[in-house]
């Protein structure tokens, strides 16, 4: 038990998927898991753990931004033993051919904050994704089918810019942009452990298309199917 999750060590998996909304980590374990267990609800920030074609898997919330997924990776990390997270959420892509409903596994975190130095030691804007995981995932999607786009993900901190134009993202070669895959690649560094992070589009910041919540749930599948047939490879 950690100050933050109140699961026992036996009850979180080698492997963890972690949407942003605890809600939507409380729909995939219904929909993809059996024998699932609610293992923690402090702060609302749910986490279940149960199988997925005989492969113990823990879905657990990450809640917004790198402070949050900042602290329950890297208690899952240190404190569970977890060897690989992947993060699954949407984005906002900066390009007009990164379309509404795409996957984009993230190559890379660019973040605008100290806390790579802070949490890890690591004097950098820019932190890679895990290799092994990142390859892995890019693998099941080629035998899968499924069409994904690479590159640079901005780890913003701040939602509401008060300079809302592009020249930012371009000047830096950006792709898309979320807020959490900064502190869960530095993370999984100190840790000496996996992490990646899969994402689907939800805006489009250049041709203004954007998704309905309803939208969101319904077509985020594909990644959730991606992220846990990842795992199937991982988990012999």
């Amino acid at each position: 038990m950690t100050p933050h999750i109140s699961a026992k060590p036996s009850e979180i998996a080698k492997v963890v998927l972690m949407p942003g909304d605890p809600l939507r980590a409380k729909a995939i374990a219904e929909k993809y898991l059996t024998n699932y267990k609610l293992v923690n609800e402090i702060r609302n920030m749910y986490i279940y753990t149960g199988t997925y074609h005989n492969k113990l898997v823990t879905i657990a919330g990450s809640g917004m931004g790198c402070p949050s997924i900042g602290i329950y990776s890297y208690e899952l990390f240190k404190f569970y033993d977890v060897d690989y997270i992947i993060r699954i959420g949407s984005a906002g892509s900066y390009k007009a051919e990164i379309k509404l409903y795409d996957i984009f596994n993230v190559d890379a975190a660019f973040g605008e904050s100290n806390y790579a130095k802070i949490a890890a030691n690591i004097d950098s804007n820019l932190i890679s994704a895990s290799k092994n995981l990142f390859n892995k995932i890019e693998e099941v999607a080629m035998m899968k089918g499924i069409k994904t786009h690479t590159g640079i993900a901005h780890a913003a901190d701040v939602f509401y810019r008060y300079d809302n134009s592009l020249s930012f993202t371009q000047n830096n070669n950006l792709d898309v942009v979320e807020m959490e895959s900064y502190a869960l690649f530095a993370n999984a560094h100190v840790t000496k452990k996996e992490a990646a992070t899969l994402l689907t589009i939800s805006d489009n910041l250049v041709t203004k298309e954007t998704a309905s919540a309803i939208e969101r749930q319904n077509n985020f599948m594909v990644m959730v199917e991606l992220a846990l047939a990842t795992i199937e490879q991982l988990i012999k």
